[in-house]
């Protein structure tokens, strides 16, 4: 029995003063499958991608000084160059609508300038009519009569 003890006592001693031996200290990147300086490689390497229009073309800024000189906003020719002078026409033009002047132009002042979007190559518009609506006077009484019932509004 005093054997059993001893022999229980040595084996609890040799577990715990072995344990620390098998023990390591390098560290292992969590579960991605590489490690920390490979990751910090890829990230060095990457580079930011520019997004977003980077310059207006020469035809849309001739386009836009053109209608900034029809507006008075703009002296001179229209060169087709995006210059600290059709920079600062555009600013004012902004500025008097009461729209934004930091950025470039704003899509309000260009329709406002007649350059917005064009839509008549769009598929529903090839055969839109676009005639003013027939007179009330065309309508016929009953169906006028009906309208006026289902409004709720009598005269």
């Amino acid at each position: 029995m005093l054997s059993s003890k001893v022999s229980l006592a040595v084996l609890i001693s040799a577990a715990l003063l072995a344990s620390p031996v098998f023990a390591s200290n390098v560290h292992r990147s969590p579960t991605t499958g590489q490690s920390s300086t490979t990751h910090k490689t890829a990230k060095s390497k990457r580079r930011s991608r520019v997004r977003g229009q980077q310059a207006i073309e020469p035809e849309r800024v001739t386009q836009i000084q053109q209608a900034l000189i029809r507006e008075h906003y703009f002296t001179g020719d229209a060169d087709g160059k995006w210059d600290t002078t059709t920079v600062a026409a555009m600013q004012k033009f902004q500025a008097d609508h009461g729209w934004q002047t930091k950025l470039m132009p704003d899509s309000r002042a260009l329709e406002k300038l007649g350059l917005g979007p064009d839509y008549s190559r769009a598929i529903n518009a090839r055969d839109a009519n676009f005639s003013s609506p027939a007179p009330s006077s065309s309508i016929n009484a009953d169906q006028a009569a009906g309208f006026v019932e289902a409004s709720g509004v009598h005269q």
